[in-house]
């Protein structure tokens, strides 16, 4: 998501903002959305965390089932 500073800064100004409010308003709501945003990298970071960690889980799972299909198939 683009956020446009300077357009934002002189919307408040047409509005009636002083340009120290419109400044610092402006500086504001930046710093807000760049705390909430989350990078194209970072997400990608986290997925491909995600899907190892399902890998192991269901490689874990599919052991287990061989396991237990070799013991039953000793009985």
């Amino acid at each position: 998501m683009a956020f446009d500073t300077l357009q934002y800064t002189r919307r408040l100004q047409a509005a009636g903002f002083s340009v120290e409010q419109a400044d610092a308003l402006t500086e504001a709501t930046r710093d807000l959305l760049a705390e909430e945003m989350v990078t194209r990298g970072y997400l990608t970071s986290e997925l491909d965390k995600l899907a190892m960690r399902l890998t192991i889980r269901m490689g874990t799972l599919v052991g287990l089932g061989v396991g237990v299909l070799a013991a039953i198939i000793k009985l």
